[in-house]
């Protein structure tokens, strides 16, 4: 079974099937957008290691993720100019712009980081998933291969941040933010038009 099949990742719906076919038309606006996501990554390690500096565990998890994360941005941008693909301007993320707006508010302070490591975690789920489908079906064999080993390691990264919070929640708190994430995520998807320029 893939590491990325949705019922192993848990996510509630499936990649709509058009996107993959949009995508497979748009490798240069793919490209740049999943440089730019790669970017995001590493930034968002970079913030959660300065929001909580006093976490150890966090830190020295997140840490050599910050690098590989930037190290698959390279790796993307690499692939760009090969292809003589320019690198363009950051796009906006509706996927991951909506699903920040449901982040809940006026909890306690000590429950932030779990919500935080819950939606880092789902976007490296749903990226594992559309990974798998470019690895899958795309006509380049090339960039079949190139995919795959960036859905592997988008598994590990989901399942780092999963358990990630189980080093500061209990295992039922993590589960029940984890489903109430995966609600969340299966409206955000319904409200969104599959676009073959975006990653998500």
């Amino acid at each position: 079974m893939s590491t990325a099949d949705n019922s192993i990742l848990g996510l509630k719906l499936p990649t709509d099937p058009r996107w993959v076919d949009l995508a497979s038309i748009s490798l240069e606006e793919i490209l740049t957008d999943h440089a730019f996501c790669e970017q995001k990554a590493a930034t968002q390690c970079i913030s959660l290691i300065q929001r909580y500096p006093g976490k150890v565990e966090l830190v020295n998890a997140l840490s050599p993720i910050v690098t590989e994360e930037w190290g698959h941005f390279r790796m993307v941008w690499a692939e760009m100019k090969k292809r003589g693909y320019e690198l363009g301007r950051q796009r906006k993320d509706d996927y991951v712009n909506l699903l920040l707006q449901y982040e809940p508010k006026g909890i306690p302070a000590e429950d932030k980081l779990l919500h935080k490591l819950m939606l880092c975690a789902l976007i490296e789920a749903r990226s594992c998933e559309r990974f798998r489908l470019l690895s899958e079906n795309l006509e380049d064999e090339y960039l079949q291969k190139f995919y795959y080993k960036f859905m592997v390691s988008e598994a590990g990264h989901y399942r780092l941040f999963i358990d990630l919070a189980e080093q500061y929640y209990t295992v039922q708190q993590v589960r029940t933010a984890w489903q109430l994430w995966l609600k969340i995520e299966e409206q955000v998807l319904q409200e969104l038009t599959p676009r073959g320029d975006r990653m998500h």
